[in-house]
């Protein structure tokens, strides 16, 4: 690889010196290197501007920051087949591989294509009021439908293929990709999956029960999730929540759509650790 596409964190790289010292070590050796720099936030704008000005023999985009850097990055380029890395400046860091220490290493392991290509499966969620599409997203780690507003009890009726499957009374749900398992899901009491499958997982949040557990579902199916009515029959609010950051509303009787996205994410992988190892070592640095 010779051309590279920097998106930072600014709020992981302040002063962008970790972004020139990559940039500068990519050039010396020969690369082309175009740097964006973000706010860490996401707005309406956002992919479009990256698309913009990303040019378009783009070989690999290095992301600086953490996975929700790395994630809003997915959301940026997906459709354009070009892979990702991540660079850890965070805490915790599952997707993004890269430590500080690491950075030189894994730049050299770029320029001489010393490296393997992950596909992670990545999620489109399809939100419909009285029947009518009214807002459409992807996730590559996961999509919650969670309330809005005032802490409160909510209802959620969950159908796979159009067949009912079960009711949750409760803080909400998550539906995680595999990537997604090692996020909010693992938070909530979900298992672990390797990010090479290709499966759903349905995992309840505070769910008002004693034997609710996590769901595992093929990719092939069709998850559909309704918003029950609220205390008294009310309205309920809600809200869907595109990987924890781009979110749309929802109320009594609408519903969300969740399917495999006809898109994938390309993540380089440096190192040749199994899933395993890479958590092992993750978790020990906690």
């Amino acid at each position: 690889m010779k051309k590279f596409y920097i998106i930072t964190n600014r709020a992981k790289d302040p002063d962008f010196s970790v972004t020139g010292q990559i940039a500068e070590y990519l050039e010396t050796h020969g690369a082309v290197c175009f740097c964006r720099k973000s706010e860490g936030a996401v707005d309406e704008n956002h992919r479009e501007n990256v698309r913009e000005t990303m040019p378009a023999d783009t070989e690999c985009v290095i992301v600086l920051g953490g996975d929700g850097t790395l994630m809003r990055a997915a959301y940026d380029v997906h459709g354009m087949g070009i892979p990702l890395i991540g660079i850890n400046l965070g805490t915790l860091g599952y997707l993004a591989e890269i430590e500080r220490p690491s950075i030189y290493p894994a730049l050299d392991c770029l320029l001489a294509d010393r490296f393997q290509m992950e596909k992670r499966m990545m999620l489109h969620g399809a939100v419909y009021h009285e029947n009518r599409l009214v807002h459409e997203d992807i996730a590559l780690n996961d999509i919650v439908i969670g309330r809005s507003g005032a802490l409160h009890v909510m209802s959620l009726y969950n159908y796979v293929n159009g067949n009912y499957l079960n009711y949750y009374r409760g803080d909400g749900v998550i539906i995680a990709s595999p990537t997604g398992s090692t996020g909010y899901s693992l938070s909530a009491g979900g298992p672990l999956i390797s990010p090479d499958a290709a499966l759903f997982l349905m995992t309840p949040l505070c769910a008002h029960t004693l034997n609710t557990r996590s769901i595992i579902l093929p990719a092939e199916n069709r998850i559909t999730v309704r918003i029950g009515a609220g205390r008294d029959d009310t309205v309920e609010n809600a809200m869907a929540y595109f990987d924890g950051g781009r979110k749309t509303p929802m109320v009594t009787n609408d519903r969300i759509e969740i399917t495999r996205s006809e898109y994938d994410t390309l993540i380089v992988k440096i190192r040749n650790d199994s899933f395993l190892e890479t958590l092992k070592r993750k978790m020990s640095d906690i």
